[in-house]
């Protein structure tokens, strides 16, 4: 198990020495063959625009664009990273995959985040208290909600989207979420001030 948790460490290591030689590498190398530093800042360019399309953290772009470095450096020689963005071949497609994988990595992480420390977790509260929230809840619906505002609070809670609530009441999507909205700011409104 060492061995598989040091090899990641190992190649991003190797991914961030290569970057950073590839940098500071003169154009007179690049004419010997070796990498110019403008397929790194290009490769870079590209990678960015992959992960500000997938919503990824700005904090997290280097990170990952380290890690595709990683990739690629195990999968592309070096002297053919230069034409891997212009043309679509089997380098391209490698260098693709490099991105989708650790795209989708950085989306999973995210995802299974804890919660921040100032939301209550009701998973772990007792049941009593879940049974009074949930009557108390009841009570500001029944009291403060139209019978089809509490019908669209009842299904969206019950996990319906709202074209699946429209559906079943015989109305307009944009009906439906304008009374969701409704509802859930009449609701707030009771349960502050009680």
């Amino acid at each position: 198990m060492s061995t598989e948790k040091s090899r990641p460490r190992k190649s991003m290591l190797a991914a961030m020495v290569m970057g950073a030689a590839l940098v500071a590498m003169p154009v007179a190398d690049a004419q010997a063959g070796q990498l110019p530093e403008k397929t790194v800042t290009d490769i870079s360019r590209y990678c960015q625009v992959c992960w500000r399309n997938a919503r990824l953290h700005p904090d997290s772009w280097s990170d990952c664009t380290q890690e595709v470095l990683s990739r690629l450096l195990e999968r592309v020689e070096p002297a053919r990273w230069a034409t891997m963005l212009k043309k679509d071949d089997q380098d391209h497609r490698e260098f693709i995959r490099a991105i989708d994988a650790v795209k989708k990595r950085n989306q999973r992480s995210r995802k299974f985040a804890g919660l921040v420390e100032d939301v209550t977790d009701y998973r772990e509260q007792p049941e009593v208290i879940l049974n009074e929230q949930r009557e108390v809840l009841d009570k500001a619906m029944k009291s403060e909600l139209n019978n089809r505002q509490q019908r669209i609070v009842q299904l969206s809670g019950a996990g319906w989207s709202i074209p699946e609530i429209a559906a079943e009441l015989h109305t307009s999507a944009d009906r439906v979420s304008d009374e969701k909205y409704k509802a859930i700011r009449k609701l707030r409104k009771h349960l502050q001030v009680a």
